[in-house]
């Protein structure tokens, strides 16, 4: 069956239509249809277990219950399905190299889902038959027992995982998928740009390769992961100049691929933001009762300011060697999880130190300075906080979180179906942006700023940045840009131009 993406620019080219009727013609579905694997001949069989959808497309392989599991697979080159109860930083480095994912916890804006689609990895999360005891190395799905090398599939557009092997077919993208994209973003005009949320080089060069025009998110935290793991925990136990200096080497080079791959683009680059218990969940001293609501973002610059020295020193040096290099690095640096204008002000005193040390090897250029909106409270003030940013930038997975006093971990799975089942909610809040409430802050946070600072960029970098209904919302709103996965980038560029074209 030949695609609507395909038939649309053929209608073209034979001048049955316009460009931009082909633009407004297609459904943003049709694009995601075209870039992710799926079954070859439908599902393998029955369906074992019904989860969130949490990243498309389909994967077939042998059960791994463990990270070491993973990387055996990978380094005998068979395709290796993760099955967790839910993932943790620390198992990203068996994530990176796993052909699928699966957890027995979480929703759409889990650890789990937001790290599988960003690295285009098909995920079921959230299957509540699924227990996994990681101690004893044993997992059950139903009445299943579930073994390391057990085969087994997962469609992750589905949700669903079926035991067995299946053949999946190979993604094939037409040419004919970036002529409508090329002609979607001369219809769009250059209003609500698409930026990527890219923690990697690798990541930065495919997103740039599907047309984004930045990266709206690099997630520093994700560089310290596998072999580096000690370096984040020597600084965060020690805290000497030693620790720091290494912590921060480690980022440069990672940070100078990043703007290389990026190169006369902005690159967003998000200081740390997770609780510290995540590198060192045995540390006693770091154990918090509610840890998502803790110590982590802004509040770990304010009581250990040298962890984010130690990185805007990396950020701030890798500008600078790539300027030296000839380069056009456009980086700047981002504050998670603000909730006032002080608390900004006191965190930023301790970035613009290390600018300022630097700042003539950058060419006279300063590195601005931005605070991440993703609270209630931040929303609120926004304006009061934007009179100590260059930018802001609008967190939608934990605003959304905290605004519905949701857990997106814990909550997802066991609510979300039965709730839109009884009408009680319209859509899933952790897939498509929440109009009324989460919808209202960003609204207002926006215009607030406008009348005041219409100059300041306001961005969005949650995954509702690639999800249509929430763009075009986003659009209306009047954000500058948007941040998504790489994977969902051409999604977002039809989204942004058909939203943009319907406004006007």
């Amino acid at each position: 069956m030949t695609s609507p993406v395909v038939a649309a620019v053929n209608a073209v080219g034979r001048g049955e239509m316009e460009q931009a009727e082909a633009v407004m013609g297609v459904s943003p579905i049709d694009i995601e249809h075209l870039l992710h694997a799926k079954m070859a001949d439908g599902p393998s069989g029955p369906v074992a277990a019904h989860g969130v959808a949490a990243s498309p497309g389909a994967a077939s392989g042998r059960v791994c219950l463990s990270v070491d599991a993973v990387l055996d697979a990978d380094d005998e080159g068979v395709p290796a399905v993760f099955v967790r109860p839910f993932t943790t930083p620390a198992d990203e480095v068996a994530m990176s190299v796993a052909a699928a994912i699966i957890t027995a916890k979480g929703g759409m804006a889990s650890h789990a889902a937001v790290i599988a689609r960003g690295w285009g990895i098909p995920a079921v999360v959230g299957v509540e038959t699924l227990s996994v005891d990681v101690a004893a190395g044993a997992a059950r799905l139903g009445e299943t027992e579930l073994r390391d090398g057990d085969p087994i599939t997962v469609d992750g557009s589905a949700g669903t995982v079926m035991l067995g092997a299946a053949e999946v077919g190979a993604v094939e993208i037409p040419e004919e998928l970036f002529t409508l994209l090329a002609w979607a973003d001369e219809l769009r005009g250059g209003r609500l740009a698409v930026r990527a949320n890219a923690d990697d080089a690798a990541a930065a060069r495919l997103a740039r390769e599907f047309g984004a025009t930045g990266v709206g998110l690099c997630r520093t935290e994700h560089m310290f992961l596998g072999e580096r793991l000690p370096l984040i925990q020597r600084a965060i136990t020690d805290g000497g100049t030693t620790a720091l200096d290494a912590l921060a080497e480690a980022q440069v080079d990672d940070l100078v691929e990043l703007l290389e791959a990026m190169d006369g683009l902005p690159v967003t680059v998000r200081l740390l933001d997770p609780p510290l218990h995540e590198f060192l969940p045995d540390h006693p001293e770091l154990a918090e009762d509610n840890p998502m609501l803790g110590v982590r973002g802004a509040r770990l610059g304010v009581l250990r300011p040298e962890l984010y020295r130690a990185q805007a020193k990396a950020v701030v040096e890798a500008a600078a060697r790539r300027t030296a290099a000839g380069g056009d690095p456009q980086v700047q640096i981002m504050v998670p999880l603000v909730v006032g204008g002080p608390e900004l002000a006191h965190v930023r005193a301790t970035v613009t130190d290390e600018v300022a040390g630097i700042k003539s090897r950058l060419g006279g250029r300063g590195v601005p300075v931005g605070a991440m909106i993703e609270t209630p409270r931040s929303a609120l003030a926004a304006l009061e906080i934007a009179l100590w940013a260059d930018f802001l930038s609008v967190g939608t997975n934990d605003l959304t979180q905290m605004t519905f006093g949701f857990s997106r971990d814990d909550i997802e799975a066991k609510i979300m179906r039965p709730y839109m089942h009884h009408g009680l909610l319209e859509a899933n809040p952790f897939e498509t942006l929440d109009e009324i409430g989460v919808g209202r802050l960003v609204f207002d946070a926006v215009a607030a700023v406008r009348a005041t600072q219409p100059e300041t960029e306001i961005g969005v970098c949650g995954e509702h940045g690639g999800d249509p209904a929430s763009i075009a919302f986003l659009a209306a709103a009047g954000v500058d840009y948007v941040s998504c996965s790489p994977h969902r980038i051409p999604v977002a560029r039809l989204a942004a131009a058909q939203a943009v074209a319907g406004s006007a």
